[in-house]
């Protein structure tokens, strides 16, 4: 397995938020980013959502690289706002509206 994509759906919000983790043999090679496209895709096409966000610890750069190479902005940092392995963790969180998807033509 590579590893594994997923949207959490708010239909009464019309969001979702996505999240997603790959197997470290599998790091680097273009495999989450072609699946996130194609997830957001989706999400905006085919469920028309109005906004889809993603959150990764700011100490795994790999995945927000990942957030921004599919047109997702930066919104904001949450100090301690999870807990891994007894340590608290920050999270940054990227987003993006059904309108800047369709305005910068990501996909379609």
């Amino acid at each position: 397995m590579i590893g594994n994509m997923s949207m959490g759906v708010s239909q009464k919000h019309k969001r979702a938020e996505l999240a997603y983790w790959v197997g470290q043999p599998f790091w680097g090679q273009g495999f989450a980013t072609e699946a996130a496209r194609r997830i957001i895709q989706f999400g905006f096409e085919d469920l028309d959502l109005n906004r889809i966000f993603a959150a990764a610890m700011t100490k795994n750069p790999g995945s927000y690289k990942i957030m921004r190479k599919i047109g997702m902005k930066e919104e904001g940092t949450f100090p301690q706002h999870v807990l891994k392995w007894g340590v608290y963790e920050d999270l940054v969180f990227y987003g993006m509206v059904k309108s800047d998807y369709l305005r910068e033509g990501l996909l379609s």
